[in-house]
Order: C-alpha cells, then sequence, then structure tokens
C-alpha cells in the first residue's frame, strides 16, 4: 500500500480544552483519515497506543458522530474492526466513518470525565448517555411561587425553593410526586393561569373562583380559592420539605396504619393503591438518602498517578468533579493548588458554587465510579491534608 493510499491530508480536528486536563498535563491528540475501512485499520495498527484516553468517530464532512473512552485506546479500537462480535451500533458507526480522532489521557479516571465533556460540546448522534436533551435523570424540585408545590423537571427553574435527586424519570418518580402533592395536599396546575391567594376583603366583591377536581378530592387546599391562607399553605410545603430531606418520614407510617386499615375493612382495592403508594415513596427516600450520604462522602481531593509519573489531584465536592491540579511538587504548583483548594474548600457556605455546576451527568458518573472501585475511596485526601502538603512546599521554596 501506498504512502498516499494510507494517509490523508485532511486538516487535524481540534477536540477543545479540557476542564478536567491540567494545563502542562494536556493529551495527545492523533487523526488517522481513509476513505476504506482497511486503511483505518492499517493506521491503527501502526499509531494508537496501548493507554488511556478518548476517540471520536468522524464521518465523510469531518463531523464527529461519536465520542467514547478507553482504559487502552489500542484494544478498544480494534474492537470497532473485528468481523464478528460487534453489535449493530458498533457496525453504524464504523461503516460511516472516514476518520478517528484519540487523545492519549493521563488515566482512565480522567479518559472518563473528559469523554462526557465532549459529548456535551459536540453532542455526537450515536451518543445518548451525557447528551443534555437525552437525560433519563430529573431533579425534583419545590418551586413555582408564590404556591410552591413538587415537579420533576430535568432543569431546575428559578427561585427554586428546594431540589432533591437526580432521580431516574420514570413512572415510578413521575408517581412518587403526584402522591406526595396529594398527600400534602399541594397544587400542581400550570403556573400563570390563575391568581394564589386572593384577598379575602378585596376592595371590590368579586365572586371567588371555582375550585378543582383534586380541591372537591380533598388532594388540593385550592390556594386558588381564598379558602386557604399563605401561612397554611406553606406550613404543607414546609412538611413536603421536611419528608424529602429526611427530617419527618412520618407519611409513610400513616399511610402503612391506613392501608392495614383498608386491608381488615376488605377495601382490597384501597388497600392495593396504598400498598403500591408505600413501596413507591419507600423507594424514593431510599433512593434520596442514599444519594446524600454520597453526596456527603464524596467530598474529598482524589489523587491519581499518571503513566507520566505525576500525580493529579481530583477536587470532588458533593460528588461532582469541581477542580483539577498537579499535586504539588514545588512552588508554583503548590500555589496553584492552594488557590484552588480555597475556591472550593475555603468557604462554608459552597451551595452557590455547586448550583453554578451543571450536576446531573457529572454527579451520576461520578456515584458509578466509586460503587465500581469502592476500595478508591481510601486514597482521598481531606481539604486540611492536602493543604498542609501544598504548604509545605511553599515553606521549602521560602527557607
Amino acid at each position: 500500500m501506498s504512502k498516499e493510499g494510507l494517509y490523508s491530508d485532511a486538516a487535524p480536528v481540534d477536540l477543545g480544552p479540557s476542564a478536567f486536563v491540567p494545563l502542562d498535563g494536556a493529551g495527545r491528540t492523533t487523526q488517522i483519515s481513509a476513505k476504506r475501512l482497511p486503511q483505518l485499520r492499517e493506521q491503527l495498527r501502526l499509531l494508537v497506543p496501548n493507554q488511556p484516553g478518548v476517540y471520536a468517530m468522524l464521518n465523510a464532512d469531518q463531523e464527529i458522530i461519536y465520542v467514547g473512552k478507553a482504559k487502552d485506546l489500542r484494544k478498544r479500537l480494534f474492537c470497532y474492526f473485528r468481523t464478528k462480535g460487534r453489535d449493530r451500533k458498533s457496525k453504524r458507526i464504523v461503516a460511516r466513518a472516514r476518520s478517528i480522532v484519540w487523545e492519549v489521557l493521563p488515566t482512565e479516571f480522567t479518559a472518563l470525565l473528559r469523554e462526557l465533556e465532549l459529548i456535551r460540546r459536540w453532542r455526537p448522534i450515536h451518543n445518548v448517555q451525557g447528551q443534555p436533551l437525552r437525560r433519563r435523570h430529573a431533579y425534583i424540585c419545590l418551586g413555582r411561587r408564590p404556591a410552591p408545590y413538587l415537579l420533576l423537571t430535568r432543569k431546575i427553574p428559578p427561585q427554586t425553593l428546594a431540589v432533591f435527586g437526580p432521580v431516574p424519570v420514570t413512572m415510578k418518580s413521575r408517581n412518587a410526586v403526584r402522591w406526595l402533592n396529594d398527600a400534602f395536599q399541594l397544587r400542581d396546575c400550570p403556573p400563570g393561569r390563575i391568581e394564589f391567594f386572593p384577598s379575602p376583603n378585596p376592595l371590590f366583591p368579586i365572586a371567588p373562583p371555582s375550585g378543582c377536581l383534586r380541591l372537591e378530592m380533598g388532594t388540593c387546599i385550592g390556594p386558588c380559592t381564598a379558602e386557604v391562607s399563605r401561612t397554611d399553605y406553606h406550613r404543607r410545603a414546609r412538611a413536603a420539605r421536611a419528608f424529602l430531606d429526611g427530617a419527618d418520614r412520618s407519611l409513610i407510617a400513616v399511610m402503612e396504619a391506613r392501608m392495614q386499615a383498608a386491608a381488615q375493612a376488605q377495601r382490597f382495592e384501597a388497600a392495593a393503591l396504598l400498598r403500591d403508594k408505600t413501596a413507591t415513596l419507600t423507594w424514593l427516600t431510599e433512593r434520596l438518602d442514599g444519594l446524600k450520604n454520597a453526596q456527603k462522602t464524596l467530598s474529598f481531593i482524589y489523587p491519581i498517578p499518571a503513566a507520566d509519573g505525576r500525580t493529579i489531584w481530583y477536587l470532588l465536592h458533593g460528588a461532582r468533579v469541581l477542580g483539577c491540579t498537579l499535586e504539588p511538587h514545588d512552588a508554583a504548583s503548590a500555589a496553584a493548588a492552594l488557590e484552588l483548594l480555597q475556591r472550593i474548600y475555603g468557604t462554608a457556605n459552597t451551595q452557590p458554587l455547586l448550583d453554578a455546576y451543571e450536576p446531573i451527568d457529572g454527579m451520576i458518573l461520578i456515584l458509578s465510579w466509586f460503587r465500581k472501585f469502592p476500595r478508591q475511596r481510601r486514597r482521598g485526601l481531606t481539604p486540611a491534608a492536602a493543604r498542609h502538603l501544598a504548604a509545605m512546599h511553599v515553606d521549602l521554596a521560602n527557607s
């Protein structure tokens, strides 16, 4: 095969900068192009290394159609060229591929973070997980004033009073939110269509608006009918928040007691419905408690040795990677590390920093990583220990 047939003159594709690779530890990018699959395979055989990294498949128009990550780039990419054992998706991707770009990265964990970053940036058509518009998880929010209620949403609305999750978007999670609004008698009507909390003593007498079916059934207290005060309604909203926070879970015990009473009275349909509601709300509370515990415990500095002998610090807070830096080895790197540690862990109220970070996909990625490798938590450094280590390098430089 001639050199002209093997290599392409196509301009290399720039995958863009990364927030998860230290500046002087940036990945090494390589691109190969060919019109035929055997030519791509031959170039892979000559060039692709046995190192962790990410890769992108490009079509004839140099559009990124798929992004993936690998612990071993060579093994992963050669899987696309096997004659047997490929799934349909891999066949479709490689059939359209005319170029492959890969980026060698320091660690597998870096590759995992970089893959999500590239999916969110380039929106490849063959990627499902990590796509902002194809999320399978959402938050339970208490919001939408002046009469807040619980809603399941992928995007947190402004002026939200409380956020819980993320939770999978399933019929079970939708039912849980609906039944909680019923249990605490909160509205679930669209905002902006009716006036909430009308004045009981208006300047000009007007007929009070009629309530909806939920008011008649007793599953909404009716903030639009002038029959309930703002104070009473917000008391119920605070009770719903306490349930999701874990401060007051008495609702489940009440529902179990009602289920037993219905079964003893031979109202089996009512008992079955209460059983389903109890099981769904129990599932929701267990999931929220697990997430809350994980967010509390996954707040530390996660050091990972890179292939070049250096160590990268990933700064985790609330099960999210909020920054990375090289482990201090001199005065300059120590100063950079101390500045980053102060910005992320230096204040008591870090909620604004967490709110500014898009957390769903990144949080799920971190939770999955430490669920798969639970022993990796033992390597974590507390912020105090990391500051002490960085300060030692500064003192050595000044002495």
